[in-house]
């Protein structure tokens, strides 16, 4: 059996500049726990079937077969363009297994993380040695020039890099990439702060997405709201290097009304109702996860006070409406791929 596992990413800082119609851009994210998990069976195929991969979407409840190298559009075709981007051996049946504990369509860059994950596995069965940055330029391109999906770097390269990454996008899709080394006690302190929130719906992206994309490209590269969020990301990396969380979560509220710039729809009511409850019960930061809108997810930076932390996600749990906060804890590791 081969393991692989890759983390999610969380609170995108300068998030919509790590785009093609941003030409260059800076975002600085973390990557998180609970993280995909994939499991890989490996048996011979003795009857030589040519739908040698089955596959369990555990978080579907779907359990499908598909032929490597064929990839149809259904059911789950990133899966299926992923399973055909490496090649596997004939002789051998595939049995994958993919979960995570946080919920599909979260905004927390979960389908790149499965791609990566699915890679790192399928590298492993193949004998296929590859860097970090090639697996996330691979997982990158999948969505984007087999899927003909819109997609940023970042969530990539945080499911293959791990850890508090500062990513410079000198042109699309190239970037230098820069793990941040914060002091223990600042990474410690963040971890016990940071909550993530489900808004009680998976991520409806496209309509508003397409809107703003193509107001964007009009207005250019040199758009101020995008400068805005792409200096952002400076005074995050700087705050969190300094060991200022309290900076650091004013930068997270600065970056969350710059993106509410591109289009007020991209932070939703059910966004606004968690940031009101944040506010009341002292929390120093909050930012709407991806590119925003209806659906996924918020990232809130926690009072520093454990009670007051405590009654603030009472308080959101209390919404309803599916709305749920999720613990997460900081993933100082990317990719792992290993055998058992």
């Amino acid at each position: 059996m081969i393991l692989a596992r890759a983390p999610l990413r969380i609170n995108d800082i300068g998030g919509w500049t790590d785009t093609w119609f941003c030409e260059s851009g800076r975002v600085l994210n973390i990557a998180v726990s609970p993280k995909v998990e994939v499991e890989v069976s490996l048996s011979p195929n003795v009857d030589n079937r040519e739908d040698r991969v089955l596959v369990h979407a555990k978080n579907y409840g779907e359990v499908f077969r598909i032929r490597p190298g064929y990839p149809e559009k259904s059911p789950h075709p990133l899966l299926q363009q992923t399973l055909s981007a490496l090649p596997i051996p004939e002789n051998i049946m595939l049995d994958i297994s993919i979960f995570c504990r946080i919920p599909g369509g979260s905004s927390t860059g979960t389908s790149a993380s499965v791609c990566v994950a699915l890679i790192g596995a399928l590298s492993k069965v193949s004998g296929i040695s590859s860097s970090a940055k090639t697996i996330a330029y691979l997982a990158h391109s999948i969505e984007t020039e087999k899927m003909g999906l819109q997609s940023g770097i970042q969530d990539q390269i945080a499911a293959s890099f791990g850890g508090i990454c500062l990513i410079d996008m000198v042109r699309y899709p190239q970037a230098e990439i820069h793990r941040l080394d914060i002091d223990k006690n600042t990474a410690e302190d963040l971890e016990r702060r940071l909550c993530l929130i489900y808004l009680g719906r998976s991520h409806i992206s496209s309509a508003i997405h397409e809107k703003v994309i193509a107001f964007l490209e009009k207005k250019g590269p040199g758009f101020k709201p995008l400068q805005h969020l792409k200096d952002c990301v400076e005074k995050a990396r700087d705050s969190l290097l300094n060991g200022n969380l309290e900076k650091f979560g004013e930068v997270m509220i600065e970056n969350n009304m710059y993106q509410k710039a591109l289009h007020p729809d991209l932070i939703s009511s059910e966004a606004e109702a968690v940031i009101h409850i944040a506010k009341k019960h002292g929390a120093k930061g909050w930012k709407v996860n991806g590119a925003g809108g209806p659906g996924g997810s918020l990232t809130l930076l926690g009072s520093g006070d454990s009670y007051r932390r405590q009654k603030m996600v009472e308080e959101i749990t209390a919404l309803g409406k599916g709305i749920t906060p999720y613990s997460v804890s900081l993933s100082p590791a990317g990719l792992q791929v290993w055998e058992t």
